[in-house]
């Protein structure tokens, strides 16, 4: 005759494994469809990316028959000229960062080629381009006495 206590034990470890199995089988479905949904966006992502190196494609060859870095009011910047002119002027870094209403690290970034200028500092660097020593003189000297 079996003993009372290991049969009690076995049934105890059998409901066990029912409730386990009951609660993890919720589990294995949801990981199922979670796995099944990230596939899904791995493709969309995929088909985005192709996608995206194709339109830039296109906007490059626009842009390289529109003409090399022209802005919106058809002004081209070169890094060469904006160094050669700054130095003509006379102009510290700081002194055109003041003139153009930026910062003189940026200038230093546009004149190695780092960085380029956004459309409104193109614009006033267009601007500023057709002023001569004095007049770019006066006008620093204007700001000056007005931050003072």
């Amino acid at each position: 005759m079996p003993n009372i206590a290991s049969v009690l034990k076995e049934e105890i470890l059998r409901l066990a494994r029912k409730e386990v199995k009951s609660e993890t089988e919720a589990l294995k479905k949801a990981s199922a469809h979670y796995r099944s949904e990230i596939a899904a966006l791995k493709r969309r992502v995929t088909a985005l990316e192709s996608q995206l190196g194709r339109l830039s494609k296109k906007a490059s060859k626009a842009g390289a028959e529109e003409g090399p870095s022209a802005g919106p009011s058809g002004a081209r910047f070169s890094a060469k000229g904006f160094a050669s002119r700054r130095q003509r002027l006379g102009l510290s870094a700081a002194d055109m960062g003041a003139l153009l209403g930026i910062s003189a690290q940026t200038v230093y970034n546009w004149e190695s080629g780092k960085t380029r200028p956004r459309p409104q500092q193109l614009e006033a660097w267009v601007a500023a381009r057709g002023l001569g020593k004095r007049r770019i003189k006066a006008q620093l000297e204007a700001m000056a006495g007005r931050t003072e």
